[in-house]
């Protein structure tokens, strides 16, 4: 997995690439939440994103409820069909703002 920050005026946007599986999902998980400590709003953006597993969406749900605790926002965009298919069966597609 491999990612870079991007600030956006009050928004801080995560451009991942590779797969986030079990190997990586710590990385990612603090990937995550610590971009919630230089802004409220945080876009993650997932079009190089190849696979996600269970552990890549247990950072997703603790990215989301620490924007919610924050009164900010998480927007997951441009996830490829493989990753669409994996929110969708899990039901994360009602969880999380996906663009």
């Amino acid at each position: 997995m491999y990612f870079e920050e991007i600030q956006k005026e009050d928004m801080l946007q995560l451009d991942v690439a590779g797969r986030i599986d079990a190997v990586c999902s710590d990385e990612f998980q603090n990937l995550v939440l610590k971009a919630f400590t230089k802004s409220n709003y945080v876009i993650i953006n997932l079009a190089e994103v190849s696979y996600m597993s269970s552990a890549g969406l247990r950072a997703l749900v603790l990215g989301e409820k620490t924007a919610r605790s924050k009164g900010g926002k998480q927007i997951i965009i441009n996830a490829q069909p493989q990753v669409m298919e994996v929110f969708r069966v899990t039901g994360f597609l009602s969880i999380l703002e996906i663009r």
